[in-house]
């Protein structure tokens, strides 16, 4: 049965591939599973019939028959579970990966997230510019550590996993800031990420519909 999972109908990322539907996207694209979007204006996302599938009123969502699931990070966790290439078979390695899965949207996301709140929606205070500094230095703690326990290996733990997945995911919303400049290896890291042929797949497909919502 092909999935359905929901997208932004007009993404407010402008196209750069931040929307979390992304992440799930490229899971499916990594485990080669075909999968159908539906389009969910803002105004849709609030509605009831949206909220019985995100309670939240976010994206995305996941359904497959009687199966219906919210939290990209869990989605992503359904899909590396049911198809092969996103959890390695051993099992101790396998719980190492779900570990950096939910590193990624923990531990590291959450300190970037705040970073973005201080930008976008405390600019105006008279205390942004001290929030900010002090929040940057979260993150730089955060990606110091991270740096050194990846050092010079190609992947968090062996093979590309779904741990990585996310990692880079969450990685590139600091794209648009020079922090990660200051750490060569988590940028080569991510090069690697995005260079991947699924992950180029799912981002010729989110940017082709945000290309599609511009031109209308």
């Amino acid at each position: 049965m092909v999935p359905t999972i929901t997208a932004f109908e007009k993404s407010p990322d402008r196209g750069r591939g931040q929307a979390r539907d992304m992440r799930v996207r490229w899971a499916l694209e990594e485990v080669g599973q075909p999968y159908d979007v539906r389009l969910v204006s803002f105004a849709a996302m609030k509605e009831p019939a949206h909220r019985a599938l995100q309670p939240f009123g976010q994206i995305p969502t996941y359904e497959e028959g009687d199966l219906t699931l919210f939290d990209s990070g869990a989605i992503v966790l359904h899909i590396a579970e049911r198809h092969a290439g996103l959890l390695p078979q051993d099992a101790n390695a396998r719980a190492r990966a779900v570990m950096w899965m939910f590193a990624a949207v923990t531990t590291m996301e959450w300190v970037i997230v705040e970073r973005e709140t201080a930008i976008f929606q405390e600019s105006d205070e008279p205390w942004h510019k001290q929030r900010l500094a002090v929040v940057e230095d979260r993150i730089r703690g955060r990606l110091r550590d991270l740096s050194v326990r990846l050092g010079n290996a190609e992947w968090l733990d062996g093979t590309f996993s779904a741990g990585d997945l996310l990692m880079v995911m969450v990685l590139r919303r600091l794209n648009r800031s020079t922090m990660l400049d200051e750490v060569p290896n988590l940028l080569a890291y991510v090069a690697r990420g995005e260079a991947r042929p699924a992950f180029k797949r799912a981002f010729a497909d989110q940017l082709a519909v945000f290309t599609a919502a511009s031109a209308g």
